[in-house]
């Protein structure tokens, strides 16, 4: 039987982890932002189970993983401006700069619409991986990430298994010239934490779980199945 009360002690361990790396010669740090939230909790308990049907699958990606890039977006700098309400003027703020959003597909395009909810001004890239099964490695398929100049990238992908997909994205970001880089996963398995730590080229993680391992297939345990056939239905 699931124990929630033990899952709930487990993410909340995790929540804003700071752990050693090394990116670009330099000494940084991997923040891991774990989402605790009851409604998350249990919106993402339903697209666990195996009846869910597709449909809703989507549904619930979709919802998760706008919680998700709010969270991510929360240090965005703001700056101050004068509006007129109805009632006269009023001092609020606007975003400096929205980040860029790079989904990397398949899966990872379930979780754009949400983000671009989130932030309607952010400009795309999209990075199409696919995962060698023998060798578990990313083999790429497109890259249409923009110049960065220094601009935050957001990743966006339901699933931080083995960290090979993260890390490749992370790299590419940084080759166009990205400045902060984070990882919005739903899932991320301990083994893919490690791997972006060791990398070094991911600044943030924001997931909504921190799941127990990989098995020896690389897929996360107990984790949601294929993300990209749930969705999509196809292999």
């Amino acid at each position: 039987m699931f124990d929630y009360d033990a899952y709930i002690e487990v993410q909340r361990s995790w929540r804003r982890i700071i752990v050693a790396g090394d990116r670009r010669g330099m000494l940084t740090a991997v923040r891991i932002d774990v989402i605790d939230h009851s409604v998350v909790a249990a919106q993402l308990t339903e697209m666990r189970a195996a009846v869910t049907e597709r449909p809703r699958f989507r549904d619930l990606l979709h919802r998760i993983s706008r919680t998700l890039v709010y969270e991510a977006a929360r240090a965005i700098p703001l700056e101050s401006i004068t509006i007129e309400t109805p009632m006269g003027s009023a001092t609020g703020v606007e975003l400096v700069q929205q980040p860029v959003l790079v989904p990397i597909l398949r899966s990872g395009l379930g979780m754009l619409d949400a983000a671009l909810e989130a932030l309607p001004h952010a400009e795309t890239g999209f990075l199409g991986l696919k995962r060698d099964e023998a060798t578990l490695r990313p083999e790429v398929y497109m890259n249409t990430i923009p110049p960065l100049d220094g601009r935050s990238a957001f990743l966006l992908d339901p699933m931080l298994a083995t960290g090979g997909s993260a890390n490749y994205a992370a790299t590419q970001a940084l080759e166009r010239g990205s400045g902060e880089v984070t990882l919005v996963v739903l899932l991320a398995a301990p083994e893919g934490i490690d791997a972006v730590r060791d990398a070094g080229v991911v600044d943030r993680v924001v997931t909504a779980s921190i799941d127990s391992h990989l098995n020896d297939i690389g897929f996360i345990v107990p984790g949601l199945g294929d993300a990209g056939d749930r969705q999509y239905g196809v292999d």
